[in-house]
């Protein structure tokens, strides 16, 4: 039996790959390592820095999927009235239209990959976020809350809260 798969090559937008497509979004550091342009729009790979304590206002994405996979750290999701907590080498998918927050709740740093399914994400990310400099510290710089929402419509996703606030 043949089976037919596709290898795909990022090519990388910046000379140093820590600095690869990355972005602050409310005080998280976002990696895009895959888009829309890399995989056709079938998915997003992203890959997330979280300090301690940083976590996402309360959201939802209407049109895509998100899967949450730990590599260090540890965090807190609560997604469809339940909670779940994630170390490393434990993963999670947040159905699309499902109301969510994710939080780094240990006390190391907390880093994950995220496949957002079909893409859209590193759409929000690229337009909404703050381009990282280089400097790994985090971006005091708050998004253009207007922008963010106008983009977030666009791509069918809702802010539910503010940063702090937990999904009902």
């Amino acid at each position: 039996m043949d089976t037919d798969f596709l290898v795909m090559r990022t090519k990388m937008k910046n000379k140093d790959s820590s600095m690869r497509n990355t972005y602050w979004l409310f005080g998280t550091r976002l990696s895009i390592l895959a888009g829309h342009a890399e995989t056709g729009g079938r998915y997003d790979l992203i890959e997330g820095w979280f300090s301690p304590g940083t976590q996402t206002p309360p959201h939802r994405h209407g049109a895509y999927s998100e899967q949450l996979y730990v590599l260090d750290g540890e965090f807190t999701v609560w997604a469809g009235g339940r909670k779940a907590v994630l170390r490393p080498g434990d993963h999670l998918t947040i159905p699309a239209g499902t109301a969510h927050v994710v939080a780094a709740t240990g006390d190391a740093p907390g880093r994950g990959l995220v496949v957002a399914s079909p893409s859209g994400l590193a759409r929000l990310i690229t337009e909404a976020g703050t381009p990282d400099e280089g400097g790994g510290a985090p971006s005091s710089v708050a998004p253009d809350m207007e922008h963010f929402l106008r983009v977030s419509a666009e791509l069918g996703d809702e802010l539910l809260g503010p940063p702090g606030a937990l999904p009902d």
